[in-house]
């Protein structure tokens, strides 16, 4: 699909629509060996969109890359596809290996149209794609438990569309939905695999840190980042075995 350069928000709409009858819950169909995480930031006119490449299960960074793109669409509650993916879409090419799975900083199908951004992302790539959102966009729920791993079913009209996912001990909890060909139990595991001292998984925290230096510094600057990112290591359980401070790459959220 060509990516419209202009679009109102019913051709927007429609778009969803037709994209959604695409979209696959689905088990994988083998386990991942590498995941990505995408995030974005902004400017009042352009967008800043950045892409970590981690291997999986060990959770080690091989590349990060980021886009830089004018904005082509406005803030509107369930449209942020239009606003980020086609910068986010531009960071993923750029990786040198083709992601397994990408965590999306937003919705899976928990949408009012079941095609949040990374439902959407997932079928214009053909990629399996998590949605790991810090809020709720639609649904209801009981809190889950406090243990990390804890999670209740986040419904929509009787239906389960997402997790309610408690991924550290007494810490607030993550909205994770299947985007595209995963199933939520699957999302979960993966979510969790991806998790080290932070209840935000490291591809996703990775992405959200390059997309803001992206923003704030010159693109040369990637580079020492990059650089920095890679002295960080992980076990399989995720605990930081060493961790690199230069320039404060590493922020807390």
């Amino acid at each position: 699909m060509k990516w419209p350069e202009t679009i109102s928000i019913e051709k927007a709409r429609e778009l969803q629509k037709e994209l959604r009858k695409r979209v696959r819950v689905i088990p994988l169909t083998r386990e991942p060996r590498y995941v990505a995480g995408v995030d974005a930031a902004f400017s009042e006119d352009l967008v800043y969109a950045a892409a970590c490449l981690y291997r999986y299960p060990e959770l080690t960074l091989v590349e990060a890359t980021c886009a830089v793109e004018k904005l082509r669409f406005p803030y509107v509650p369930g449209f942020l596809s239009f606003r980020e993916g086609h910068a986010i879409i531009a960071a993923i090419k750029k990786l040198p290996t083709k992601p397994d799975i990408i965590l999306v900083d937003g919705q899976g199908i928990a949408h009012p149209r079941e095609i949040g951004i990374a439902s959407h992302l997932g079928v214009l790539l053909n990629i399996s794609t998590i949605g790991c959102a810090k809020t709720r966009l639609i649904g209801e729920f009981k809190e889950p438990g406090g243990r990390k791993g804890d999670w209740s079913g986040l419904t929509q009209e009787g239906r389960i569309v997402g997790a309610v996912l408690r991924t550290k001990d007494s810490v607030r909890p993550l909205f994770v939905s299947p985007g595209h060909k995963i199933d939520l139990d699957t999302a979960v595991r993966i979510t969790l695999d991806c998790i080290g001292r932070y209840r935000i998984p490291e591809p996703l925290r990775c992405a959200d840190m390059l997309s803001k230096k992206s923003k704030s510094g010159p693109p040369l600057y990637m580079k020492g980042f990059v650089k920095d990112l890679h002295n960080v290591w992980h076990d399989v359980s995720g605990k930081i075995k060493r961790r690199a401070h230069k320039a404060g790459c590493l922020r807390n959220f």
